[in-house]
């Protein structure tokens, strides 16, 4: 976490505007412990989860997505650009957020005010090199990756839909059905970021 620390510092010390940090990496790679854990370490610093832009099971299951949710298709894509862009400006910005426990994404959750300075923005598919996701590239001051073996990700996610109440079976037929799928996407198609973080 030292490096990352020091590259956002880095980062910040460079402009005087806000300072826009993409945290990336495959489901279950830890973003968003490691985003809060640098939230707590960095004044001015707000988590900003790329999550609340899924799109709702109404609208994945008309489209035929449900058993994807969670692949780079299954998000508004567009709609969380323009939010990168109003950030970049440094506006103040009403965000949603994804309630996991419900399984939705809740409008006007949250509110980023200007005197949040650095954002740490985590997802999946922050890197990706498809668009329209590839357009964020532009906003990033610093970009920071996660790298996990797929073996370790594969028992975390098992662990992950455990824990959300799946059986053994039912867990592991939806990591593997879905999520390392998903994984599989952002390791072969994301872009290199600046500090690579390596865990497992």
């Amino acid at each position: 976490m030292k490096a990352a620390i020091d590259a956002i510092t880095a980062a910040s010390r460079a402009t005087t505007g806000r300072v826009l940090v993409a945290i990336a990496g495959a489901p279950g790679a830890g973003k968003s412990t490691l985003a809060e854990a640098l939230a707590e370490q960095i004044a001015g610093a707000a988590v900003v989860p790329m999550d609340g832009f899924h799109l709702d099971n109404r609208v994945l299951e008309q489209r035929g997505l449900l058993a994807r949710k969670g692949a780079p298709e299954s998000f508004d894509a567009a709609g969380f650009v323009n939010m990168i862009a109003r950030l970049r400006r440094g506006e103040e910005v009403v965000i949603p957020v994804f309630d996991r426990p419900r399984d939705i994404a809740i409008a006007g959750a949250r509110v980023i005010g200007p005197d949040q300075r650095v954002l740490l923005i985590e997802g999946n598919y922050l890197l990706l090199n498809a668009q329209p996701w590839a357009a964020l590239a532009g906003f990033w001051d610093l970009t920071i990756g996660i790298e996990v073996p797929l073996e370790v990700l594969e028992s975390r996610l098992v662990q992950r839909w455990r824990d959300h109440g799946l059986d053994g079976a039912a867990a592991v037929a939806r990591a593997m059905g879905n999520d390392i799928p998903n994984a599989r996407r952002v390791v072969e198609g994301s872009a290199l970021a600046d500090v690579v973080i390596r865990q497992g």
